[in-house]
């Protein structure tokens, strides 16, 4: 991944290090150990740059509702589960729109199949949230929030479906889930993660006390990634108290970058609009102070905008603090930016504000973009574009949403398809080399590791990926292997 020195026939591990070059110390010396490859290739790790890791690791283990085209699918695969373990059923994956029947989720159809046990389904974009009657009756009525929506019948009784602010604030009163069963999810996540060679991630679960949860597993010396983890944005003023800025923690753990949203969703039909439509869950003024505060704690902000409004407030906060946060070189990020308006495309560049997206989201999206964005698609997605603008462009996957598969997403970057069809806005398509640029370079450059990792090169990190050929000759390459600090964490050699 460097361009002065594209390949190299062999490489040199010293610890936990790339070895070689001048004015290496004879304590650096490379591993006497040899590994022929026998025609496999080496590329640097693989970064998720947005994951929600121990709510994706804990989907594992729950009803799977992606993928189904009716209400009447995704009831028959609830009914198939509904005689697991006592407790709330969960379940992940429904999208409505994605509903060929066109009926809609409603608590009575989830309790055909699941009777009185509470049951709650999360849908694919994780900003609603399909109940049942029994999981409904666990609030007592109290359901409405600022910033949420509770859908209603014509009779004004709820449906069971809660959408952002409302979905998230029943999970947290109703949905917890103890620590112990998200670490030993998180154990079983790790080492799919590393089968797929993931060695570092962007995590967006610091809402839910995912920090403590890694350095449980760091502690037990079961951690086997590197992970940037985010802090909710309302707790700057404790982090700048307690003197703890951007970039604390241990070699494989640190505090990274606060969150903030300022709307929905596509699927859920709730992203905030350059028409007004949408929710707006944070104003282009209130993220303005957020991103003060952050700066004064010492901190970046990752904030999600999906809508063309959403960006556009974003980008307007962004530039009227600018003075205060690029001089501390504070390296801001907008997560998702998946609709812009064609004046807003070049600003992240000019202002030097990455845009970390998820090259799967556009072949996965297109259906739903196409009906609600009509017209707009130009702006939809637009990888390609912001590439050329200049942008840091950092590749995620959003898993749940997708799943976390860092090389899924290079082939949806390149191909900008996930099936049968034709790419959708095949002008927005990426090269092999830019898509590996960002899924390797673009992410160590947020977490201001530009000259240690996404690179094979002396000194850097020996994080790296064996795979079963060379990806720019074939999309289809496999992992083979995974190391993290010169320590193998997936199928150590040798290899047949």
């Amino acid at each position: 991944m460097d361009p002065q020195i594209p390949r190299q026939r062999a490489l040199a591990v010293a610890g936990e290090r790339i070895a070689g070059g001048v004015g290496v110390h004879e304590t650096a010396l490379a591993s006497p150990d040899v590994v022929d490859l026998r025609g496999r290739v080496v590329v640097p790790g693989l970064s998720d740059s947005h994951v929600h890791f121990p709510t994706w690791a804990l989907a594992q283990t729950e009803v799977k509702l992606d993928g189904c085209t009716s209400l009447n699918e995704a009831l028959a695969r609830i009914a198939s589960a509904s005689g697991a373990a006592a407790g709330v059923m969960r379940g992940y994956g429904w999208r409505s729109g994605d509903w060929a029947d066109g009926e809609q989720p409603t608590a009575a159809r989830l309790d055909e199949v699941t009777g009185d046990r509470p049951a709650a389904m999360v849908a694919k974009d994780y900003h609603s949230l399909w109940l049942n009657s029994a999981a409904l009756a666990l609030a007592g009525g109290d359901l409405e929030v600022e910033g949420g929506i509770v859908e209603r019948d014509v009779g004004g009784q709820p449906t069971g479906v809660l959408r952002e602010e409302a979905a998230w604030r029943f999970k947290e009163r109703h949905l917890a889930v103890p620590a112990d069963v998200y670490v030993e999810a998180m154990r079983a996540g790790l080492r799919i993660a590393s089968s797929r060679g993931v060695t570092s991630v962007h995590d967006k679960d610091g809402w839910l006390g995912a920090l403590a949860l890694w350095q449980r597993l760091e502690r037990m010396g079961l951690l086997t990634l590197r992970v940037w983890q985010s802090i909710p944005a309302d707790l700057a003023g404790e982090l700048r108290e307690l003197g703890i800025a951007s970039g604390f923690g241990s070699p494989l753990l640190r505090i990274g970058y606060l969150k903030a949203f300022m709307d929905g969703t596509l699927g859920s039909g709730t992203a905030w609009m350059l028409d007004g439509s949408g929710v707006r869950l944070t104003s282009g003024e209130e993220l303005a102070e957020i991103v003060l505060a952050g700066a004064r704690a010492g901190f970046p902000v990752a904030v999600h905008a999906i809508g063309d409004g959403a960006n556009h407030e974003a980008l307007d906060a962004f530039e009227r603090t600018r003075p205060v946060w690029a001089p501390l070189g504070l390296r801001q990020r907008v997560e998702h930016a998946q609709l812009l308006a064609a004046a807003d495309l070049p600003r992240f560049a000019a202002l030097g504000v990455a845009c970390s997206v998820q090259f799967s989201h556009a072949p996965s999206d297109r259906d739903l973009a196409d009906r609600f964005w009509a017209g707009k698609g130009e702006g939809a997605y637009a990888y390609r574009s912001l590439w050329d603008s200049g942008v840091v462009l950092a590749n995620g996957s959003d898993a749940p949403i997708e799943e976390l598969d860092p090389l899924a997403g290079v082939r949806a970057a390149v191909r900008r398809t996930i099936d049968s069809r034709a790419g959708w806005h095949p002008e927005q398509a990426l090269t092999v080399q830019q898509a590996f640029e960002a899924t390797t370079l673009a992410p160590a450059w947020l977490t201001g590791d530009e000259r240690s990792r996404g690179r094979l090169l002396p000194g850097y990190a020996a994080d790296l990926v064996v795979l079963d050929r060379d990806p720019w000759d074939d999309l289809e390459a496999e992992v083979v292997a995974t190391m993290v600090a010169g320590r193998w964490v997936h199928n150590p050699p040798p290899w047949d």
